[in-house]
């Protein structure tokens, strides 16, 4: 039986802003601007805003872009038939912000009740020591704007955490649970967004789940195919002694 996630976990030190502790509620039907109706210009300016707060989306600086990398690459392999991984997707979160997340999942085509895209379901962010406020005023909005799901890496630990609704702050994972949800094509591991050799496993469990497992294969044996048709054009082959089934030609 897979772990399950504790929902009720004590929360994160981080609590939103003159918070109460109270569970927010959504406004009513048709309160909100369309998620591209935008405050900021798209691919013009760093700028965001947060419930009125400007702020400027910065370059990143490693470990910070390391982890943004690493977050990406083990997301985009789990999003499930009919949705869609994106990064650095703006998004008009309400009438006083429009900000982008590090990593979202949203459901593919057009939301029939905006005519635009679907609102993410799913957001990731990565968070280093100078980001703590952004990242939970943007937790904050999303929330009352509703989107289900709100993960953030904490790099300093490292810890990943996710948004309590009902405490109003973080409440970290354990390293040996499981995120479950129908964004993903199977259980994700933890661990794997905070460790880069466990990613790898998660990526390989991912491909299996999608049954592209035989398709990577085919894909590696023609590259093999490939290379080996050069080094004969080349006459290299038999200096070199490689083979079709040389396990090196699938490492490159």
């Amino acid at each position: 039986m897979m772990p399950q996630m504790d929902e009720k976990c004590s929360g994160y030190s981080l609590k939103a802003p003159g918070s109460s502790g109270a569970p927010l509620h959504l406004p009513g039907g048709g309160s909100f601007p369309r998620v591209d109706d935008h405050l900021v210009e798209p691919e013009v300016t760093r700028d965001e805003i947060i419930d009125g707060r400007r702020v400027v989306a910065m370059p990143a600086e490693a470990p910070h872009a390391i982890w943004h990398g690493d977050l990406l690459y083990v997301l985009r392999t789990y999003v499930a038939p009919g949705y869609c991984g994106a990064a650095d997707l703006l998004t008009r979160q309400g009438e006083r912000s429009d900000f982008s997340t590090d990593v979202c999942i949203y459901k593919d085509g057009v939301d029939p009740s905006t005519g635009t895209r679907y609102l993410e379901e799913m957001t990731f962010e990565v968070v280093s020591e100078h980001g703590e406020r952004d990242v939970t005023e943007k937790a904050v909005e999303m929330h009352r704007r509703g989107v289900r799901r709100i993960f953030a890496v904490f790099v300093e630990g490292p810890q990943l955490c996710e948004w309590s609704s009902e405490e109003q702050s973080w409440c970290p994972l354990e390293a040996g649970s499981w995120i479950e949800d129908r964004c993903l094509v199977t259980p994700l591991a933890v661990a794997a967004l905070l460790d880069a050799d466990l990613a790898d496993n998660a990526v390989a469990e991912a491909l299996v789940a999608k049954g592209n497992q035989g398709r990577a294969e085919g894909r590696a044996e023609g590259i093999a195919s490939s290379i080996l048709a050069i080094l004969e054009e080349r006459g290299d082959r038999g200096r070199c002694g490689a083979t079709r089934e040389d396990p090196a030609l699938f490492r490159l």
